[in-house]
């Protein structure tokens, strides 16, 4: 299941205060590298080592001049994939959740469905270690899943994950737009509203080798702030491409 028959693919970490866990993640990526990947590490003005770990690594480094949050560093890694003409990219952790031996999983979900974006899922099936995180959040996942397929019709039973695979319509939609607060759920209402397929794959995945999520120090209100966003995102109306050079 190699993926070198699938272009070049740009593996997009996102990193914030992570110097604790981004090394291991940059060795396991380019360790894991078929010779088509190009890991683009997205520093979001980090108040530690990240940068300067990531700086040791042999890989694309984009260091944001202020922090953007999670949705425009993203938005950061996807606009510099779509300039440079990647064929795919990969929303990929930089806390040591994701594993890269997985990414061939999403290429092949991708070509196998001719989905525009595939979901890496911890609950469609069991894998011996796998991680699923703590009850309550499993909880909230659940809520959010819900919601997706009240608005979308469709059923993503883990649209809180942020390892993603893009195709290459994708990554110009998302070049453009992307939502900022609460993208992973927001995103897939953007999706549907502009005739995008999503797909979902199981995938194996660790628990975090360091810090700890933002979400579960406000999981109240995280949880009606991006109910909240998804009905926004399902109000507004379809998406206008601008011409190719002004994005």
């Amino acid at each position: 299941m190699a993926t070198i028959g699938f272009g070049r693919v740009a593996v997009i970490v996102p990193a914030y205060n992570e110097e604790m866990s981004i090394g291991n993640v940059l060795d396991e990526l380019n360790s894991q590298n078929p010779g088509n990947w190009d890991v683009i590490v997205v520093n979001d003005k980090s108040q530690d080592n990240t940068l300067q770990v990531a700086m040791k690594h042999p890989n694309v480094v984009i260091d944001l001049p202020i922090n953007l949050g999670i949705g425009g560093c993203v938005q950061s890694g996807l606009l510099y994939a779509y300039r440079h003409n990647y064929s795919f990219a990969i929303q990929f952790d930089s806390d040591g959740q994701h594993v890269a031996n997985e990414i061939k999983t999403l290429l092949w979900g991708m070509n196998e469905t001719k989905a525009d974006v595939v979901i890496g899922s911890r609950f469609i099936r069991s894998f011996s270690g796998q991680f699923k995180s703590s009850f309550n959040r499993r909880i909230g996942i659940n809520l959010i899943s819900i919601a997706t397929k009240l608005l979308t019709g469709k059923r993503i039973k883990d649209p809180t994950s942020g390892f993603r695979a893009f195709n290459n319509a994708a990554i110009k939609l998302f070049a453009e737009n992307y939502p900022v607060h609460f993208p992973e759920p927001e995103s897939i209402i953007l999706l549907h509203k502009n005739n995008f397929k999503v797909h979902e794959v199981s995938t194996l995945m660790n628990p975090r080798n360091g810090g700890r999520s933002s979400i579960e120090k406000k999981a109240g209100f995280y949880m009606i702030s991006v109910l909240l966003g998804m009905i926004i995102s399902a109000m507004r109306p379809q998406v206008q491409y601008r011409s190719e050079n002004e994005v």
